[in-house]
């Protein structure tokens, strides 16, 4: 369908936002009344930021700036005065300080997969947002605020919403409709208080039962599988070695996806195939082919970017991945494949917004069978990129999607491309 086409094609994919923006502006609504009875001291890593904003005039400036440049007429305002909810950054700090201990409920009618996305999604659309969301102290004051509520999420206090809450627990009524074959599916025990889980974390990176996804053609080195449990968003062939990344069609920019690693100009030209989990979905990262790893590492970089030429993006980062592939705090795995004719690949696992804990669970040298795991994201899931030698002759499979439909998720472990000879 694709094959031997240059054009990347775009598909439509699961939102972490909700998609009603009256369902978004009762629960920022919720959060600022719940922010303003908590009435407690800011946590020290949000502290810290609020000193960098105040002590740094540029930053002061941007911060003032994105809050005041967000559009009068636009879901985000909620009053006859065209007010925003999120008004000033010292709002948005002690929004910030609620949900350091807070885990995400479940709610089928808008799930808000990354709350601070929620929060920040008008501001960081703005021309002060974008510059403020590139900044590397900002950045870095991000990933500490971001660490310490994972210590949260890790912790025996967020299993309170692995509850069976009719509709705000996630073993409740409308969670098992929505995940409907959750025990048969995953490893874990409805007998036991939170089904077995003691954290929130240890909840999102559950584990798939044995058998339950078996990985495709298995001894056969030609057939490549998905890496994660997503939905096909992108396929670009012949990409460029560097590129113009941020303008409006998002091309694919190699030295920068790669982050300049010594490797990267190995795949200039090269095929990329982009693919996006979901809330409910499994978050686990598998080995697309067997081979051996020749490189792998996890590089520092942005949370709340978003591509400027897409304006407004109401469903938060979505209409940016492309973008933020460059940008973003991501995982590279290099993997030497055994087929010669396939040489070498990269994963490149790319964190979006609050879900940018990258964790690789494999080593340089280590030698893998095809479908073996390889690394997690941590809180949620985010994009993921296969990125394929230049030259090499591949016939993707879309499992029955048509480009420009709203994609599902193809199963983790199943087959997504076939090598042509």
């Amino acid at each position: 369908m694709e094959a031997g086409s240059d054009r990347p094609i775009p598909y439509r994919v699961g939102e972490w936002l909700p998609s009603d923006e009256a369902f978004l502006t009762r629960w920022l609504e919720a959060m600022l009344e719940r922010s303003r009875a908590e009435q407690k001291a800011l946590h020290p890593e949000i502290a810290e930021l609020q000193e960098l904003i105040e002590s740094d005039a540029q930053l002061y400036m941007l911060f003032n700036q994105m809050f005041e440049q967000v559009p009068r007429r636009t879901p985000f305002r909620n009053d006859p005065t065209g007010k925003a909810q999120v008004r000033d950054y010292r709002q948005m700090l002690r929004l910030l300080n609620t949900l350091m201990t807070h885990a995400p409920e479940f709610d089928r009618s808008g799930l808000v997969g990354c709350p601070i996305n929620a929060i920040l999604d008008w501001p960081m659309g703005t021309p002060a947002g974008t510059a403020v969301f590139l900044n590397e102290r900002v950045n870095a004051q991000l990933k500490k605020i971001l660490n310490a509520w994972g210590r949260f999420l890790r912790s025996s206090d967020s299993a309170r919403v692995l509850s069976d809450h009719p509709h705000k627990g996630w073993f409740g009524a409308d969670a098992r409709e929505a995940m409907p074959h959750f025990e048969q599916e995953y490893v874990c025990q409805p007998e036991r208080p939170h089904w077995g889980f003691r954290s929130w974390d240890e909840f999102f990176t559950r584990e798939f039962r044995p058998g339950v996804r078996p990985v495709a053609s298995p001894d056969d080195d030609r057939v490549i599988v998905n890496v994660c449990e997503s939905a096909p968003y992108r396929i670009a062939r012949h990409v460029s070695y560097r590129d113009t990344f941020w303008i409006k069609s998002q091309p694919y920019s190699i030295a920068h996806m790669l982050a300049n690693d010594k490797l990267a100009p190995l795949f200039s030209g090269a095929t990329v195939y982009q693919a996006y989990l979901s809330p409910l979905s499994y978050h686990r990262w598998h080995s697309p082919i067997g081979g051996t790893v020749v490189k792998a590492y996890v590089k520092d970089g942005t949370y709340f970017a978003e591509a400027a030429s897409h304006g407004f993006d109401p469903a938060g980062p979505n209409d940016s991945q492309g973008y933020i592939t460059a940008l973003a705090a991501r995982a590279l795995v290099f993997i030497q494949a055994d087929d010669p004719m396939l040489g070498l690949a990269c994963v490149l696992a790319v964190g979006m917004a609050e879900v940018s804990s990258c964790e690789i669970t494999v080593y340089e040298g280590q030698r893998l069978r095809k479908g073996e795991q390889i690394g997690m994201f941590h809180f949620g899931g985010s994009t993921y990129c296969l990125i394929l030698r230049p030259g090499l002759k591949v016939e993707f499979d879309h499992h029955g999607q048509k480009p420009g439909l709203s994609a599902q998720n193809i199963a983790v472990n199943a087959r997504i491309a076939t090598v042509l000879d």
